[in-house]
């Protein structure tokens, strides 16, 4: 990458691409550099102590992740973007995992898929940067390479990193998305946000299979988000009831959260419900063959998991659900599906109901 940048004010590109970004559709646009010294220390220890569970590619690429001038040769300043992402007039979260019969989506995987969307608006800012700019060289991720997208958005000033890991904003709460653009001009940096979680442990205290161990410490392997989409094979039986009707992901820490009372409705249309997710029945996502899964799902996040895994999560959501003929029948109806990973989680909730099974 290119480092000479002649006849470029380098303050007012820095206020233009904020001005941009967010006529692109991002709530904030932070600027940071890539000195990541203690978040590399930490996440050492945490793939060390085997949190990452079965994420391999987490190990992978171990320090890297930390350091993105190795990523990128030649990144100086990383520009941080969140865009909202909770869906309007979607059906209450506390409501829904109340409700044993229907299914728990996590919010932001309710409308299409979120890396298209911001990739797309990404690389149209990466474009205004370089037409202003033609000395830069950038490069966006979101989710597509190992960045630590947190801690890059704590230093842009985007906000502070809460107990239960995510990113926290005063004005957004969580519920929003993090993409980044590698960049090699010395834009002027935003100076970091502050905590503000204070004593507060709601999300601690909340976490269904009690996966933050301690105030910032997340074990992925008892995550429910991990559980439903990162593992690909059996659920540790132990957990399996802890996860009630959460077919893809957990909200709950987020649900709690003081902070999101000020989190804001989606502006992107993208993001609204599709399918009806939001408030549908565990049954009648279970009827779903492997087409009509791959028809519906086509272009939403959840479509990566795969029939198979998908079938493996609504199952043991069944096994969580009250006992009712239609929950035992639809059970019934996949006892001996081909997938051995689908019959097994089958014959768990069949056992959960077995007094009604015989």
């Amino acid at each position: 990458m290119q480092t000479n940048v002649p006849h470029v004010d380098l303050v007012e590109l820095a206020a233009r691409i904020k001005t941009w970004g967010k006529a692109l559709g991002f709530q904030l646009v932070g600027i940071g550099d890539t000195e990541l010294g203690a978040a590399e220390t930490h996440l050492l220890q945490w793939l060390a102590d085997g949190r990452h569970g079965a994420m391999d590619y987490m190990a992978k690429h171990g320090a890297k992740r930390a350091r993105p001038a190795e990523l990128l040769p030649g990144t100086l300043r990383v520009i941080s973007l969140c865009m909202n992402y909770y869906p309007e007039n979607s059906r209450d979260t506390q409501a829904l995992l109340a409700d044993g019969e229907r299914a728990f989506i996590s919010r932001y995987a309710l409308g299409r898929d979120y890396h298209k969307v911001l990739r797309h608006r990404m690389q149209q800012l990466a474009q205004q940067i370089i037409a202003a700019a033609p000395a830069a060289s950038c490069r966006v991720f979101t989710d597509s390479a190992p960045v630590l997208e947190v801690e890059l958005a704590h230093k842009a000033g985007l906000g502070w990193r809460g107990k239960h890991t995510l990113l926290l904003s005063r004005e957004h709460g969580s519920y929003f998305f993090l993409g980044e653009i590698f960049i090699n001009l010395p834009l002027p940096v935003d100076t970091a946000e502050g905590n503000h979680c204070g004593s507060c442990r709601a999300c601690l205290d909340i976490c269904p299979t009690q996966a933050i161990t301690a105030p910032y410490q997340l074990d992925a392997r008892r995550c429910i988000s991990y559980l439903t989409i990162e593992l690909k094979g059996s659920m540790p039986p132990e957990l399996r009831p802890l996860i009630g009707n959460r077919i893809y992901g957990c909200d709950d820490c987020q649900m709690v959260c003081p902070w999101n009372r000020f989190a804001q409705a989606a502006d992107e249309e993208d993001f609204a419900v599709r399918n009806r997710l939001d408030d549908v029945s565990l049954v009648d996502l279970f009827g779903w063959s492997e087409a009509e899964f791959r028809a519906r799902l086509a272009g939403s996040a959840i479509y990566r998991i795969g029939h198979e895994q998908w079938l493996r999560n609504i199952a043991v959501a069944l096994g969580n659900a009250p006992t009712t003929a239609e929950v035992v029948n639809a059970l019934q109806q996949r006892a001996a599906d081909p997938s051995e990973l689908v019959r097994e989680h089958v014959a768990w909730a069949r056992q959960r109901h077995a007094p009604a099974t015989g």
